[in-house]
């Protein structure tokens, strides 16, 4: 748990910020020049989660009330936070995976959070998943949806207004071709998915991102990846949007 001292000179900032920008007639007092002051004032600071395995591979922000959030990480499974950062929970321990890809949580509903499982990462030491969970109840349980043999997830995007509805970005196996690389749709919460992008069996989604103005369109960033002993192949043909 960080010290609750420390958090103090930023929570003023942040307070003081948002009292500039919140108050109509404030805002209407400040010059541009002054805003850009306090904005420039707000420095990072490292808020955790500390002593956890691996790398941040993904973070998710509950829309309508940005003091929670949950923070997915390389081999450390996914940690929540319900009070901007000052203390953290883990909120994936009991599952059969703890390396993680992605976490998004759905625009319309912010107690259903989507996991993505094994890191994306071109890495020699990049330890794979088994495929996608969800949860209902904010984190506080999960569902196993299939997907395992896509190992490594990069991405998760949702329907705006159907939390049922989700496409996931997976990479693939790292050290080999693999048939289950592109990009997968559910329509019924994860009970049945179909492949909806594939290219061939050496490249993968690592990217994806919806219209928010039109969730029929999606951007695919396409990898062709294959690592070896002695090094790894990246890019190729196959490689695009």
């Amino acid at each position: 748990m960080m010290d609750a001292r420390r958090a103090l000179p930023a929570i003023f900032r942040a307070g003081l910020m948002a009292t500039l920008l919140g108050a109509p007639s404030l805002v209407h007092a400040q010059s541009p020049e002054q805003v850009s002051a306090v904005a420039n004032a707000l420095e990072w600071r490292e808020i955790g989660p500390t002593i956890v395995g691996g790398r941040v591979s993904d973070l998710a922000v509950v829309e309508q009330n940005p003091a929670t959030f949950y923070v997915a990480t390389a081999t450390g499974g996914v940690w929540k936070t319900e009070n901007m950062g000052v203390t953290f929970s883990p909120v994936f321990d009991d599952q059969e995976t703890s390396s993680i890809g992605d976490v998004t949580v759905a625009p319309s509903n912010p107690n259903v959070v989507w996991v993505g499982t094994g890191e994306p990462q071109n890495r020699q030491s990049s330890p794979w998943g088994n495929g996608v969970y969800r949860s209902t109840d904010g984190g506080r349980s999960w569902s196993h949806l299939g997907l395992s043999e896509t190992h490594h997830i990069s991405r998760i995007a949702v329907h705006p207004r159907d939390p049922d509805v989700a496409y996931v970005a997976a990479v693939g196996r790292l050290w080999g071709a693999s048939p289950d690389r592109g990009v997968y749709k559910t329509s019924d919460g994860g009970v049945s998915w179909d492949l909806v992008l594939h290219v061939d069996e050496h490249t993968g989604a690592i990217d994806l991102a919806m219209d928010p103005n039109d969730p029929r369109t999606l951007f695919a960033a396409m990898y062709q990846r294959q690592r070896r002993a002695w090094g790894f192949n990246g890019g190729g043909p196959g490689s695009g949007i």
